[in-house]
């Protein structure tokens, strides 16, 4: 046998065998993944409908802020956060199998509570600890065991929301803006897709949303681009509100314990005053109303921002990115109509393109279009997510999010997300 067919034989031999290793590997994460998905899933929502019969546990947020502080202290996880599991990628640390319980149990509370939070900022961290902790088990090298970790992001997320293809995108997309994890795109749909699997053997719900999809049309499709605009403000706006939220509370609050009760005090305060508890949780019935019924408050979006900020900046556990949803759609709902767009349409175009200003993922976000509001007419979020990328500049939720290359040229910049 010739050099060139040994040679060819010996690529041949690797590529199948990385097919097998990943089927596996990543699937394994993804079965693993998706019942620790599919409980925390059911946990958070069990949390919020117990919320919701007993209004008077908003009452115990600063008690339960004060737990969250002891959990993390006994475990020593007071640094781990969703931006060590992107430094986890980029670097090749290992993320702490006891990562799991405190973010599982710390994230409860905070709905469980009243905290205003997502559930996706649990789902990347369980998952990066699972896929971790597998690789570890399979003995896999340092690049195999990042992918791992990716793997694991996918899968919970793709659990939590019922969507595997933008859950696939989103790991691939989130570590590196600019560079996408080709090597990574079958361990990710594989996990992906086994996560989704557990959960529909378990009868959980993806996430859909019925909207009324306008016909293509260039009137509208202007329109549909100054809307796109006001969510590439609202979502930097976002993203400056939490990190300065983050640093100005820790420098007036240092003490976490006192940071905690102050934080559940205030929220405490602002729902009595809001009068209502739409801000507290999720806010799901209100991402609902906005999208199918086109119904929101002109200030919706405002009040997320600073019941989030407040939430997460106190040390509460959660997510950024269901409230983004909620600040996008309700900001949608509301200046649609101003510009001769349906209420829920414009909602719908609008939760996803702040999504994308905020987390800097284009091909996620037409992913995620795609999954919670059907193909039709994709062009209008596309153009939309588009104009968001693009105009939300260099900020992002994820501060451990590299940009590669830049959003204006064709250049290699390799800076971090501000």
């Amino acid at each position: 046998m010739s050099e060139g067919s040994k040679k060819e034989l010996g690529i041949i031999r690797r590529i199948i065998t990385a097919f097998i290793k990943w089927l596996v590997v990543a699937g394994l994460i993804g079965v693993i993944g998706g019942f620790i998905g599919s409980l925390f899933y059911i946990s958070v929502t069990d949390a919020t409908r117990l919320r919701e019969a007993n209004p008077w546990l908003l009452y115990l947020l600063p008690v339960g802020g004060v737990l969250i502080v002891l959990l993390y202290r006994a475990t020593k996880m007071e640094q781990e956060n969703t931006n060590a599991i992107i430094d986890s990628v980029h670097f090749g640390d290992k993320v702490p199998l006891l990562l799991i319980p405190d973010i599982f149990v710390s994230t409860v509370i905070t709905h469980l509570c009243g905290g205003s939070a997502g559930r996706e900022g649990a789902a990347l961290q369980i998952g990066g600890s699972i896929g971790s902790n597998v690789g570890n088990w399979f003995h896999l090298d340092d690049k195999d065991r990042r992918l791992a970790i990716i793997c694991g992001m996918s899968a919970v997320f793709s659990a939590l929301f019922g969507t595997p293809l933008t859950a696939t995108l989103f790991a691939l997309e989130v570590i590196s803006v600019g560079v996408f994890y080709y090597s990574g795109f079958l361990p990710c749909i594989v996990s992906s897709l086994a996560a989704f699997g557990i959960t529909q053997l378990l009868h959980l719900e993806p996430t859909h949303f019925a909207i009324a999809v306008e016909p293509l049309s260039f009137s509208l499709m202007w329109r549909v681009a100054i809307l796109a605009v006001g969510c590439a403000l609202v979502s930097a706006f976002f993203c400056e509100a939490m990190h300065v939220s983050e640093r100005v509370i820790s420098w007036v609050l240092p003490n976490s314990y006192v940071r905690a009760i102050i934080g559940g005090l205030a929220l405490i305060g602002l729902t009595l005053l809001v009068g209502n508890r739409d801000y507290n949780g999720t806010g799901m019935e209100v991402i609902r109303a906005a999208l199918e019924e086109g119904k929101a408050s002109p200030i919706a979006f405002l009040l997320k921002i600073l019941f989030t900020a407040i939430t997460l900046g106190c040390g509460f556990r959660g997510g950024e990115v269901v409230p983004t949803f909620f600040i996008g759609a309700t900001f949608g709902c509301v200046l649609g109509p101003l510009l001769g767009l349906p209420a829920g349409f414009s909602a719908a175009i609008a939760l996803v393109a702040v999504f994308c200003g905020a987390v800097n993922c284009p091909i996620a976000s037409l992913a995620l279009a795609t999954e919670l509001f059907g193909a039709s007419e994709l062009l209008y979020f596309a153009l939309a997510i588009a104009i968001s990328y693009l105009l939300s500049g260099y900020v992002g939720l994820y501060r451990s999010q590299k940009i590669i290359y830049s959003k204006t040229r064709a250049e290699f910049i390799n800076m971090q997300a501000k």
